[in-house]
């Protein structure tokens, strides 16, 4: 008898700066799965927080087009509901619906990547890929992560953390005086470069606070280390593992949204990088290090620049990283012996792995 194939729910788009990088992300994911395997079900997040259950032939708008990419909203509304007689999840629709076995959250940003969603699959007691709640959260706050990265011996920049309330204390001079100039200001609570700015003068700091402050309550100001930066992914659960490093050189004055997915020419990606040896195991060491500290599992891309004194410091680590064709952490497995469709079902596997030793706790008293 042939097995039945996994129903994988993929979750995209979203509530966030990055919706269009979860379109284009998950396009990518889904053309790359296992169909022999897997059979999926699209569901999209509009950016008013509305749920469709998408057809693949037309989920996309402009699918080929990173600037004007969108979802198509025309499908369905839907609702995620537990389904007790088989424990699977349910996509309920107007029209139809639709059982899920695994969810694989494509979600970049808030309202996806901070752990909001994993609570609620968790809830949902249905397997999803990457992170769970507490890794998450320490994953997305910036300010939380760096802190536990100090704590744990592991270099990061240097940085001043203000929030909303203390923005009119907000100095130059005091900031200059505390982290040299140029620095950048960037929102705790994001990625993919939105709302970061490289501030080199007075004239430009004002402008960067107010525009990282439209993102976030909470903004950090952060050291700037001259030198190379580095990404390195990491993949698994109890024992992970660690990619070959891979080099950003960027076109623009620094790795911006533009330049990671709109201009196709906004940095050269160097797989694998050229680094010695030694540099390259501490680098992977650190990458490992960092992913278990702030309490990951499955998957994350770990961000590093390499001073030009040689020391290494860890920037930031990202739980769900891109998964578009220009994306570094696909592309840093597949130079290091996984391919793309491979990568995704070691994915998928690893959050039925987790899932099965969690059923087996207690959560309740005997």
């Amino acid at each position: 008898m042939r097995k039945r194939k996994l129903r994988i729910g993929i979750l995209f788009g979203g509530q966030s700066a990055e919706h269009e990088v979860s379109l284009q992300s998950a396009k990518n994911v889904i053309e790359a799965l296992d169909k022999e395997k897997y059979e999926p079900v699209l569901i999209g997040i509009d950016k008013a927080g509305r749920w469709h259950l998408q057809e693949r032939s037309s989920f996309l708008l402009n699918a080929n087009n990173p600037k004007l990419i969108a979802l198509n909203t025309s499908s369905q509304n839907v609702s995620l509901t537990p389904w007790r007689s088989d424990k699977n999840l349910q996509a309920v629709g107007e029209k139809d619906s639709a059982s899920i076995d695994v969810v694989f959250p494509v979600l970049h940003g808030t309202y996806g990547e901070d752990g909001t969603v994993q609570g609620l699959l968790k809830l949902a007691h249905v397997p999803f890929v990457g992170a769970s709640v507490i890794g998450s959260v320490l994953g997305m706050d910036k300010d939380v992560m760096k802190r536990l990265l100090v704590a744990s011996g592991i270099p990061t920049a240097d940085f001043l953390v203000y929030h909303i309330s203390q923005k009119k204390g907000i100095n130059y001079s005091n900031t200059v005086k505390k982290l040299g100039v140029p620095f950048f200001v960037k929102p705790a609570n994001l990625g993919s470069s939105v709302g970061v700015t490289k501030v080199h003068s007075q004239g430009e700091f004002e402008k960067a606070v107010t525009d990282a402050f439209s993102y976030d309550t909470k903004i950090l100001i952060e050291e700037y280390i001259e030198g190379r930066e580095l990404e390195c992914a990491v993949l698994g659960n109890e024992e992970p593992k660690a990619s070959l490093a891979g080099e950003i050189v960027p076109t623009h004055e620094f790795y911006s949204y533009d330049a990671k997915y709109i201009d196709e020419n906004g940095a050269k990606l160097l797989i694998p990088a050229k680094l010695p040896e030694k540099t390259l195991k501490t680098l992977q060491e650190l990458a490992v290090k960092a992913f278990q500290v702030l309490c990951c599992e499955g998957m994350a891309r770990v961000d590093f620049f390499l001073s030009k004194n040689g020391k290494l410091f860890v920037n930031e680590i990202n739980t769900i990283p891109g998964f578009t064709k220009i994306s570094m952490y696909p592309k840093l497995w597949e130079a290091s012996g996984i391919g793309y469709t491979e990568l995704i079902d070691r994915l998928i596997q690893l959050a039925i792995e987790r899932f099965e030793k969690e059923r087996k706790l207690k959560t309740v008293q005997d």
